[in-house]
């Protein structure tokens, strides 16, 4: 992985910082502190990381607000940027073409939960998952469930390039697409190896692309990115 691209953590006051230990999040023995606004390990300099039950604790204690905008990413709570009209667009977009081509051979869902791992939980711009009677009202989808992961990128480019397409590769995501809005590209990335992406393909304006998982549809990259 490429050196750390820093996006934002939440930060934490100190009323919030107290509910947490209220709730049991935080346990009575943790050697804890509330350093500028982030609970980290005394004596240490690294961060009290959480997992996905800890995170959902803080939702129902009131601690997250449920229209907060994060991510769980490798154990810290990150902020998500704000979403511009080109790169809402581009989301209801895929969201469109995909959910009127595929129907019910897949489910299509646009900036919903994805649980990777226990200390990862994302909410890609659009989800391409397996097909399911319950429509994962029984769980949130984890990465068996994937067929395909899609982020709109604008400010966050770099970052979710070389961060989240990392961890996407390392959760043996089959397939992620990268719809990178300042060039007009969409960047496929496939055959996750050893943590990597080994086949990396670009298309651009009046090219047409065809998910691996079902190869008889086709997005252009035009409805995707607006001219």
């Amino acid at each position: 992985m490429t050196t750390q691209i820093e996006q934002p953590r939440r930060l934490f006051n100190v009323d919030e910082y107290y509910a947490m230990a209220k709730a049991g999040i935080l346990g009575e023995d943790e050697y804890l502190e509330l350093l500028g606004g982030r609970i980290v390990h005394r004596h240490a300099d690294k961060p009290r990381l959480f997992n996905v039950d800890e995170y959902y604790a803080m939702a129902e204690a009131g601690i997250l607000a449920p229209d907060e905008r994060v991510e769980l990413i490798n154990g810290e709570i990150i902020k998500m940027s704000p979403i511009g009209d080109v790169h809402a667009y581009s989301v209801d977009e895929s969201v469109y073409l995909f959910t009127t081509q595929l129907g019910e051979r897949a489910r299509v869902r646009s900036q919903n939960p994805v649980r990777l791992a226990d200390n990862r939980e994302f909410q890609p711009d659009v989800s391409i998952l397996r097909w399911r009677q319950d429509k994962y009202l029984s769980g949130h989808p984890t990465p068996e469930d994937v067929l395909l992961l899609i982020e709109i990128s604008d400010s966050t480019l770099d970052y979710d390039r070389n961060e989240k397409l990392a961890i996407y590769a390392e959760s043996e995501i089959p397939e992620a697409w990268l719809v990178n809005i300042p060039e007009r590209v969409v960047e496929v990335y496939t055959d996750p190896t050893d943590g990597v992406y080994r086949s990396v393909r670009v298309f651009g304006p009046g090219d047409a692309i065809s998910p691996m998982a079902f190869p008889d549809i086709s997005l252009s990259v035009d409805q995707i990115i607006p001219g």
